[in-house]
């Protein structure tokens, strides 16, 4: 009966006090009035209507002609569009309004409101890492309550036992920091599609009379650039009453033209390693259809002058530079390179951008897929890094230049034994002195020492008594440097 007597001013200020919006017609005001009375009422909006309804009416001297009766309104406006046949606004006759003929039995009778459009809500984008368990506070608008620039906007609601229960029994992600949680979430008001979070400028968050932490900006490594803020989920959890008390929320938040909507959620955080398990579970593409989709890249195009006869796919992880152990990537993504799905869910569990390192285009975690194929691959090629597709879908790896930089870098050139030079013949190291050996020639010195050499070892084996042998290069026997 109270709120149903409330004019607009009252209205909008029991509505401003649990952060409500305030816009709209007076028949649209009672009626967030009275569902918030029905489903969100606590001590401090009961004990809120009854000031403002005392204010009003319960002045000493007051005649009592001047109190409302109890099933009086005014004149409700109607938007024009109930009027089709005139542009201007037409109001409804006092007399023919009566609040519980209209609204049912006082508040049970909600669901026989007059029909009227249905306006599409604020909906917020699913986060991987965060499980919806309750939806505690839809998102509502932040509604200024005055021209400053620092708004003020409070919220109070209590938890149910199983709620409490839920927390209470969760496990632990660190010390002090529950899986199962309440987060304030905040987003721009725009309903054409589902919303990230965005805070609005100057932000604090108060949870009854703590002050919560917000994260702050990330430094900026580039001159010139603005460091960015990382808008995530706020954690109320360690802050709050477990128990049947009311908790009272309080944004602060600068009013700069831009509308802003929050909504509080029970949710479970996940960690990157379930999140693996689960993609393991329903995100494994069968080899076959990878196989498929190999065949459909190669596959020649008649009005292509390239016939393209294979595609080459590293078994090297973009990310971290090393083997590839669950490889993956995005549906939606052109190439058939793949990352490392435990690195890529580890730096979104840090830092979420859900970007892929080969395209950089959007990855979001509901459209990745494991690589039946190349998860094959790679157990059965363990020593090569780098792999080839055909276009009968087949593979072939591709082994590294290792192997060809163990011969040396000079080409050899190995000549035949010769003793046509009357050389002694060398006794071995088996005792074989029947066989000369091999006659080495460095071909690295010119033409002007060779002719000196000669002359001097002439000259030598005139002034001695016996012939002496050649003097050799320090190549190995039968070697030739061809450089």
């Amino acid at each position: 009966n109270m709120v149903m007597s409330f004019r607009v001013s009252d209205l909008q200020m029991l509505l401003g006090f649990v952060g409500r919006s305030k816009s709209g017609l007076k028949h649209e005001l009672v009626t967030r009035a009275l569902q918030l009375v029905q489903f969100d009422c606590s001590p401090e909006v009961f004990k809120k209507i009854k000031e403002l309804y005392e204010t009003r009416y319960n002045k000493k001297g007051s005649d009592v002609a001047q109190a409302p009766p109890q099933h009086r309104a005014e004149a409700l406006p109607l938007h024009s569009s109930y009027d089709r046949g005139s542009a201007v606004p037409r109001t409804l006759p006092t007399t023919n309004i009566d609040y519980p003929a209209l609204y049912g039995k006082y508040l049970n009778g909600l669901g026989r409101l007059p029909p009227k459009v249905a306006k599409p809500e604020v909906r917020l984008v699913k986060l991987p890492f965060y499980t919806t368990l309750d939806e505690l506070l839809k998102p509502t608008e932040l509604v200024p309550q005055n021209n400053e620039k620092l708004q003020e906007s409070p919220c109070i609601f209590a938890l149910t036992p199983r709620q409490v229960e839920l927390i209470r029994n969760s496990r632990e992600l660190q010390p002090g920091v529950k899986s199962v949680q309440v987060v304030l979430r905040i987003c721009y008001t725009d309903t054409s599609s589902p919303q990230e979070d965005q805070y609005p400028p100057n932000i604090a968050v108060k949870v009854n009379h703590s002050y919560c932490s917000v994260p702050g900006y990330y430094p900026s490594n580039k001159p010139g650039v603005e460091p960015k803020r990382p808008c995530r989920p706020i954690n109320l959890t360690h802050l709050m009453y477990l128990s049947a008390a009311t908790n009272r929320i309080t944004v602060t938040w600068g009013n700069y033209g831009k509308s802003y909507s929050v909504g509080l959620y029970l949710v479970r955080q996940m960690t990157s390693a379930e999140l693996l398990q689960r993609l393991k579970t329903i995100g494994i593409k069968h080899p076959e259809l990878c196989k498929a989709l190999v065949k459909e890249k190669l596959r020649l195009d008649p009005d292509s002058e390239i016939a393209t006869t294979g595609v080459r796919v590293s078994l090297i992880c973009p990310l971290v530079k090393m083997r590839l152990s669950v490889p993956c990537r995005a549906e939606t993504c052109a190439h058939l390179q793949c990352f490392d799905a435990v690195f890529y869910l580890q730096m979104n569990e840090k830092k979420p951008t859900w970007m892929c390192p080969v395209c950089d285009k959007p990855a979001p975690y509901d459209q990745l897929i494991i690589d039946g194929l190349l998860s094959k691959i790679l157990t059965e090629c363990e020593d090569a890094d780098e792999i080839e597709y055909l276009v009968d879908g087949s593979w072939c790896p591709i082994r590294a230049e290792k192997e060809r930089s163990c011969s040396p870098q000079c080409p050899i050139l190995v000549l035949g034994s010769s003793d046509v030079n009357g050389l002694l013949p060398t006794p071995n190291g088996n005792g074989d002195s029947g066989k000369a050996p091999a006659d080495v020639v460095d071909l690295t010195l010119d033409s002007s020492s060779s002719e000196e050499d000669e002359e001097e070892d002439e000259e030598e084996d005139d002034d001695d008594e016996g012939p002496q042998p050649k003097r050799r290069c320090s190549y190995e026997k039968g070697l030739v440097s061809a450089c």
